[in-house]
């Protein structure tokens, strides 16, 4: 049986390797792309498709730019890889840098990181270090430790993380057969938009796609330092993945949306929950509470009536569930407990 192609040998035509860049993998990219009817039928948009990046190896999209990050620190000679991060990237730098045989550093923001992605990081051996600020302070240092030569920093600050994750695109490309009308994406520290930006517009350049689409991000309203047009000191939101206040790829995501005529929006945190409950009863996909966003933008514009001339949409969805189990146990209703007689059973379940 021959193993399918990895994600860098799949697009190496499209991404920075050379003959020495190690063809690293852990089966990252090729994710769903699923229709979603009861979207469809509430926004009035035709076609309504979910990128579900949690199907990546580690839970997130992250996946596809860290695969090319490592890949190419190794090739570089790296000895060790760092990074800070809220979570998912953490998960993704500590599992490559795992398969790739290097140490990592991990710097998270102290208290501000759902359970299951801190404890991914260190069931893949990093070291992990809190410290006491926001994702910014923590990113802050990341930088001034690898500028010191403590390790490849391998945020999405680094170049060969965009170039990975600009492949979903290609992706949506392949199995759509052309970009959709319109892409729908959160928007946190903006490296993933502006790489679905670069994906799309090579997709049409490459002659996989006749068209870009408009390019919609959406940040958190207590994390929404490009729709206000200046950074925020301290950014909250349930949507940890994106509580960030001043995004390293601020500029990649204005290119993005004014290139490509989209917006850049807020949603709030209610909205937030409800896309992502929504999303669970009523499609059947658990994502982390960050994915939703680009839903609950899809769903806000369509109250407005901005969608009237929007045939086919893509919301891409970042994250598992599984990443952030606290938050969805916060949404359920009390566990039942009764005797185990099928009476008491029935009664429960018919409430």
């Amino acid at each position: 049986m021959t193993a399918p192609a990895c994600l860098i040998d799949r697009y190496a035509a499209h991404l920075p390797l050379t003959a020495r860049t190690p063809r690293l993998t852990l089966g990252e990219g090729d994710t769903p792309l699923v229709r979603a009817p009861r979207l469809e039928q509430e926004t009035g948009v035709t076609e309504v498709w979910l990128k579900v990046e949690g199907m990546n190896p580690t839970g997130s999209f992250k996946d596809r730019g860290m695969v090319v990050a490592v890949a190419k620190a190794m090739e570089d000679g790296a000895t060790s890889v760092l990074c800070a991060s809220t979570g998912n990237t953490a998960a993704s730098a500590a599992a490559y840098a795992a398969r790739a045989g290097l140490p990592c550093a991990v710097i998270l923001p102290a208290g501000h990181v759902a359970l299951g992605k801190l404890a991914q990081a260190i069931a893949f051996g990093a070291r992990v270090v809190a410290v006491r600020s926001g994702f910014d302070g923590a990113l802050g240092v990341a930088r001034e430790l690898a500028e010191s030569g403590d390790g490849t920093l391998v945020n999405s600050v680094n170049p060969h993380r965009i170039e990975g994750q600009k492949t979903a695109a290609f992706e949506i490309c392949d199995v759509l057969g052309d970009a959709p009308d319109a892409l729908f994406i959160p928007v946190g520290n903006a490296g993933n938009i502006t790489a679905y930006w670069r994906g799309f517009r090579e997709a049409k350049a490459a002659g996989m796609a006749d068209r870009t689409p408009g390019m919609f991000g959406f940040q958190a309203a207590g994390a929404a330092p490009i729709v206000h047009g200046k950074a925020v000191a301290a950014p909250e939101t349930v949507a940890t993945a994106i509580r960030i206040g001043n995004p390293a790829s601020w500029a990649g995501a204005v290119e993005a949306r004014d290139a490509s005529g989209g917006a850049i929006e807020a949603v709030t945190d209610p909205e937030i929950l409800d896309a992502y409950s929504f999303l669970a009863r009523c499609e059947g996909i658990f994502c982390e509470p960050a994915s939703a966003a680009a839903v609950a933008g899809l769903r806000q514009r369509a109250k407005r009536g901005l969608l009237r001339d929007v045939r086919r949409v893509v919301c891409v969805l970042t994250g598992s569930g599984l990443k952030d189990p606290d938050t969805a146990r916060t949404l359920a209703s009390s566990l039942v407990e009764v005797e185990a007689t099928a009476a008491a059973v029935r009664g429960a379940i018919r409430g």
